[in-house]
């Protein structure tokens, strides 16, 4: 069985398909450079999962799982290419705050711009969300 971590990264990018110019580019974890060709993608990752209370009431862990959407796009004002995609990206991810009731609660956190030069202008624009979570106590699968 999974973990409820790995459950939730995978209903988050079930719920991005379709994302506004991505079609199909939607990578889990991809440490691998884009072409041109496979740009715009979205590349969701796991960036940090921390107990926010461990007194083991009820035999219940909260969790706060911080994730990143990252938005990789080219042209010549790649953040302004990248607008529409982070626009729908965002109406996905928090249309359903409770992943289908796997989370407790998600929030948009920080967004960041990197402008690179490339071949041509690229950029990755990220987008992190805060998720809460619960686990049994000595169980990260249920």
């Amino acid at each position: 069985m999974t973990t409820k971590r790995e459950q939730i990264l995978a209903a988050i990018k079930t719920n991005l398909a379709n994302t506004t110019g991505v079609g199909t580019r939607i990578y889990r974890s991809r440490v691998e450079a884009l072409t041109r060709a496979e740009t715009p993608a979205l590349i969701l990752e796991p960036i940090s999962d921390t107990p926010s209370d461990t007194q083991n009431f009820n035999d219940k862990i909260n969790w706060e799982f911080k994730v990143r959407i990252s938005v990789i796009a080219r042209g010549t004002t790649p953040d302004n290419v990248a607008d529409p995609t982070i626009e729908s990206l965002h109406t996905k991810v928090l249309n359903d705050p409770s992943l289908g009731g796997l989370a407790l609660d998600i929030r948009p956190s920080t967004t960041s711009f990197e402008i690179l030069e490339a071949d041509e202008p690229a950029g990755v624009i990220s987008c992190e969300f805060d998720i809460d979570y619960r686990t049994s106590y000595n169980s990260l699968t249920t």
